[in-house]
């Protein structure tokens, strides 16, 4: 994912995680891990907010170039050509590009060893409307096209293969 922070124009920046997930349904929140040295760590914990930006195939070289580039030393926003929009709960901007953007504020930083995990709620979801199914009113993920990470490469998500209770589901007769 690419995760936005910053609180002015001036201060966006953008870092590709790997390290992300849901840890909680009621309140809803997620973790990410960064590395302390990385120069969105400061910009994070300075703010105690983030957006964790899915991405998809046409955003992939954007993902990996800002997974390798430093916000020290690049206008990240402005090298990959994606737009920064201002989110509406949190500080930290939007990636206008992203099928879906999830709205972070910290609540806490647990130190871990090479990273440390900061623990968010999650304010707010959008997501862009051409990926919404108008009957179901929910996000779909195989238009969306999303990429994950693993082990070094990226890799495109592949076809639905069941849902949640498929295997115990009793038969109709």
């Amino acid at each position: 994912v690419l995760i936005s922070c910053g609180s002015t124009p001036e201060d966006y920046n953008l870092i590709t995680i790997s390290w992300v997930g849901t840890i909680c349904t009621n309140p809803p929140m997620c973790y990410i891990s960064v590395r302390p040295e990385r120069h969105s760590y400061d910009i994070i914990k300075k703010n105690m907010e983030f957006v964790i930006n899915l991405t998809n195939e046409e955003m992939a070289y954007a993902t990996d170039w800002c997974g390798v580039k430093s916000g020290r030393d690049f206008n990240k926003f402005a090298e990959m050509k994606l737009t920064p929009v201002k989110a509406e709960k949190v500080s930290a901007p939007i990636v206008k590009e992203s099928p879906l953007c999830i709205e972070c504020k910290v609540k806490e930083i647990i130190k871990l060893g090479s990273h440390d995990m900061f623990i968010a709620e999650v304010v707010n979801v959008q997501a862009d409307s051409k990926y919404i199914d108008p009957v179901t009113e929910t996000f779909n993920l195989s238009e969306a096209k999303l990429i994950t990470y693993s082990h070094g490469h990226y890799y495109k998500l592949g076809e639905e293969i069941g849902k949640f209770g498929w295997t115990v589901k009793k038969k109709k007769k």
